[in-house]
Order: structure tokens, then C-alpha cells, then sequence
């Protein structure tokens, strides 16, 4: 699974998923993702990344393209990427432990259904990172008859929501 990370907003994308993680491979979804990002007008300033062997200079040369500085971890600092192993540790806490995933699809199906940008984060005042755009409005006094839950993944995963 590959992921890439708004650190300033949390926005998590799920990139992809492979038996095999090879440097063309990673290389391919980070053009994706740039080409994706470029269509929004959103503008990266750095990529940081750790120093596994598939992160090669093919993939900093598609972030240089788009005059991101590349910003590699130290090598004796296993906690400076800590935002992206928190959201490797909630999928696999919330999600995987709890299934049985049977091939790459079935996984692609599970964590798009799991979507992590309806789950609220602290360090955004409580709110998704997808919701980031719209004015916060702070919920005083819930009505127990206004309130709705969705269930996902077979009711693993459940999402509230207000209704009028």
C-alpha cells in the first residue's frame, strides 16, 4: 500500500496496492498523483519520504519537477515521518486486524471503503481532513432522535451524522 499525506491537513491518499513494491512501480503512482494534484491547482513544497530502496531519484525527479524540495528522514530516526506511521497503525488497528483480506482488489475495495476522511483528528479541532473547507460548528446538545449511524465494512466501521 502506497500512501501519500497532507501533513498540514491530514488528507490521506491511498494511492495503490501491490504484492511487489518496486521503484517503477512507486515512481508510476507518484506521476498519478502529481498529474492529480496539478489538475487542482494545489501546490506541493516538499515530499518527505524515508530511505527505503524504492524510493529512488526517479521518484524525487517527479516531485522536483513540481519545485518540491525532497526531504529524506535520517537514518537513525524512526519517528521523524511519525504522521504517516500513525495512519498506517489506525488503518491496520481499525481495519485489517479485523478482516480477512483474500488478494490486492479485495484490499483496493476494503480501503476505499474505509476512507479515512470521514475520521475525525485531533489536531484538526476534531474535524475530517476532507472537511478542512467547511466552517466548523461545534455540536452543543445532541438529540439521540437526530442522530443517524451508517455502518461500513459490514458494520466494523460506523459513521454518525446529524439529520434535520
Amino acid at each position: 500500500m502506497l500512501v501519500f499525506i497532507h501533513h498540514d491537513t491530514r488528507v490521506v491518499r491511498i494511492t495503490g496496492v501491490t504484492v511487489e513494491p518496486r521503484s517503477d512501480w512507486v515512481t508510476h503512482q507518484a506521476r498519478n498523483l502529481s498529474m492529480e494534484i496539478s489538475e487542482q491547482a494545489c501546490e506541493i513544497k516538499f515530499h518527505m519520504r524515508d530511505r527505503d530502496t524504492k524510493f529512488t531519484a526517479s521518484l524525487d525527479a517527479v516531485f522536483a519537477a513540481e519545485r518540491a524540495s525532497i526531504i529524506k528522514t535520517p537514518v537513525p530516526a524512526p519517528r521523524a515521518n511519525a504522521v504517516c506511521e500513525r495512519v498506517f497503525g489506525t488503518i491496520r488497528r481499525a481495519c485489517l486486524d479485523r478482516m480477512l483480506i483474500l488478494g490486492c482488489r479485495y484490499l483496493e475495495v476494503v480501503l476505499a471503503e474505509y476512507d479515512n476522511a470521514d475520521r475525525p483528528h485531533r489536531s484538526v479541532d476534531q474535524r475530517a481532513p476532507a472537511r478542512l473547507d467547511s466552517p466548523h460548528v461545534p455540536i452543543v446538545k445532541i438529540n439521540p432522535t437526530r442522530l443517524r449511524r451508517t455502518d461500513r465494512l459490514g458494520g466494523l466501521i460506523h459513521k454518525y451524522r446529524m439529520v434535520a
